[in-house]
Formats: C-alpha cells, sequence, structure tokens
C-alpha cells in the first residue's frame, strides 16, 4: 500500500488538543507535522510518543543557524525519530551541507527538506526583504542550490512545484504547504492550489491543515482526498 500523499499540521497549543485530533486519525491515512508552537509547548517526549504510535513525523521548525547549531539540532531531530525535517534554504551552502552532513549515520536517516518561499508571500513582500525578482525565481535559486547540497527536496507551493520538479528530477521531493479545498478560505496563505492541481503540478507530498482538522469527520474527510489523490497516480 503506497503511504498517504497527506501531512496534517498539528498546529495546537498544548499535547491534549493535539491528541484530541490523533485519537480520531491513524498512520495510514497521514503523516503528522509538529511546528514551532506544540514543540515549544509539548517538547520533544511528545513527537517521540507519536513516533511510538506509528506516525510518520514532519518536524517543522526550520531551522536557519549558524552551520554547527544547525548540525547539531538535526541530530538531535533524528535521535527523535522523524521521518522528515526542514531548514531554511536560504541559510546557505554551508549551512545546508552541515544538516546533510548531520545526518549521513542516523538510522533510519529522516528526509531533510529545505525551505524555499514561505506561501504567506507574494511578490510585493519579497520586494520589501529585498528580493526583487519574485517568489518563483527565488524559490528556484534555493532550489537548486538545496539540490547541490544533497538536500531530499524542498518546501515551495504548488505554484512553483511544476518548475522544480522539472529542474531537479522526479526523485527531489516538493513538499507543499497553501493546499486548500476548492470549498476552503485562504486564510494566511496566498500561494495556494486544490489537492488535485497541487498533485498535477508535481507536490510529492500535500499540507493540509484546517479543512481537516476543524472537520466534523477528520478521517472522513481524509478518506475522500486520499481516494481522489490515489486516482491520479
Amino acid at each position: 500500500m503506497t503511504a498517504s500523499r497527506i501531512i496534517v499540521p498539528l498546529d495546537y497549543p498544548n499535547a491534549a488538543l493535539a491528541d484530541a485530533f490523533v485519537a480520531r486519525v491513524t498512520p495510514g491515512e497521514c503523516a503528522l507535522k509538529v511546528g514551532k508552537e506544540l514543540f515549544t509547548a509539548a517538547g520533544p517526549a511528545y513527537v517521540s510518543r507519536l513516533v511510538g504510535k506509528g506516525f510518520r513525523i514532519f518536524l517543522d521548525l526550520k531551522y536557519h543557524d549558524i552551520p554547527n547549531t544547525v548540525a547539531q539540532a538535526c541530530k538531535a531531530a533524528a535521535d527523535l525519530g522523524v521521518w522528515m525535517l526542514n531548514v531554511h534554504a536560504s541559510g546557505g551552502r554551508a549551512m545546508m551541507s552541515a544538516a546533510h552532513d548531520a545526518l549521513r549515520e542516523a538510522n533510519p536517516r529522516p528526509l531533510l527538506i529545505g525551505v524555499t518561499v514561505l506561501t504567506s508571500l507574494d511578490d510585493a513582500a519579497l520586494r520589501e526583504v529585498g528580493i526583487g525578482d519574485g517568489a518563483a525565481a527565488q524559490a528556484d535559486r534555493l532550489a537548486a542550490l538545496a539540490r547541490a547540497c544533497n538536500l531530499d527536496g524542498v518546501v515551495c507551493s504548488p505554484w512553483e512545484a511544476t518548475a522544480i520538479k522539472a529542474a531537479h528530477g522526479a526523485r527531489f521531493l516538493a513538499v507543499t504547504p497553501g493546499i486548500r479545498l476548492a470549498e476552503g478560505a485562504n486564510h494566511d496563505q496566498v500561494r495556494i492550489a486544490t489537492p488535485e492541481a497541487a498533485r498535477r503540478a508535481g507536490s510529492d507530498y500535500l499540507v493540509i491543515g484546517r479543512a481537516i482538522t476543524q472537520a466534523a469527520d477528520p478521517a472522513a474527510v481524509l478518506g475522500q482526498i486520499n481516494a481522489t489523490l490515489g486516482m491520479l497516480e
């Protein structure tokens, strides 16, 4: 059976609320993403507990620091048994290479993904921080650097996935937040797509949040999306 391509973010302020959602889904239906809020509140022990339940865990802490600090953080994440972790590709070649090298002896080795351009940013927002040629160009540039540093793929919006996959091959993963169901609201993201459109664009893993976590029946929504994606394989 092919593993689900859906990653559900556990965007909760504490372990109790996260647990209430986790109890309603199974490891076969989705992977789970632990970000800064829940990790700060519940700590690494909670991540290990989710791993122990059989879930693939994407530790979404977006490390961005000097190379040695990021390398040690990646080692600590691997010790938790996570399936995937990420660093900001804008941290540069030395930082990403150090992160990659730090995971060489991890068993199993987690996937290492570089964050390109946050999906909350559009071209106007990027110009404010000195990036004048737009989100697509910046995502392409950082994806190329991540590939040169032997990362497994990048976090990008569905809008950039096609070009990134074409440039770097099918095995270079595209992990895409900004996924909304057709009837869903955009919330705080601007570069978005439906699950079907994202998959057709080349997205390998789709981060889908509120449409699942706020649903009356999360398992039913996951089943529908997984079935739709399965038809595209």
